[in-house]
């Protein structure tokens, strides 16, 4: 079976599993919004339904680019090995994270102690992996700099500029 067919299988059973269990869905009720949190109105109810439903596909690609992405990174040759791992989880947990943070958010409710683990847990790594992931983009960006100024740019095409 290829890679992208595994990947679109796996997005789509993992995108109905975050859906139905988000704290308001039928599988939800492990992460129940807290007492007091107060029930969407009018144009509310499909917004945050909405919401959901990104929520939950972007879970399904983060698991997928979890199982199946490492390679690409693995195979970029500027890029440590330490590195493209750190930046294969980021980007994965850039996605995937926000099912189970919108969730805690509504079980939580006003309470600030469990407030804070959550900012921590999820804002903080959230912010560290943008820090990986601009050490990744510098490697990929420096090295063709790198390769450039040790050949010229005129001995290697891919740097060269297209003219519109």
């Amino acid at each position: 079976m290829k890679t992208s067919t595994k990947v679109v299988i796996v997005t789509l059973v993992l995108t109905i599993v975050g859906f139905l269990t988000e704290p308001n869905g039928p599988l939800g009720a492990f992460w129940a919004p807290a007492q007091g949190m107060p029930a969407p109105l009018g144009a509310q109810v499909p917004l945050f339904m909405l919401l959901g439903a990104f929520e939950a596909i972007t879970f399904g690609l983060g698991v997928s680019f979890l199982l199946f992405g490492y390679a690409k990174l693995k195979a970029i040759p500027s890029v440590s090995a330490p590195l493209a791992r750190a930046a294969h989880l980021s980007i994965a947990w850039l996605m995937l994270n926000w099912w189970a943070h919108d969730s805690l958010h509504i079980h939580n409710g006003m309470n600030l102690s469990g407030l804070l683990g959550i900012e921590y847990a999820f804002h903080v790594t959230l912010m560290a992996s943008g820090v990986v992931l601009a050490l990744f983009f510098a490697a990929i960006v420096r090295a063709p700099a790198m390769q450039a100024a040790a050949v010229g740019p005129k001995n290697v095409p891919e740097l060269q500029t297209v003219q519109m």
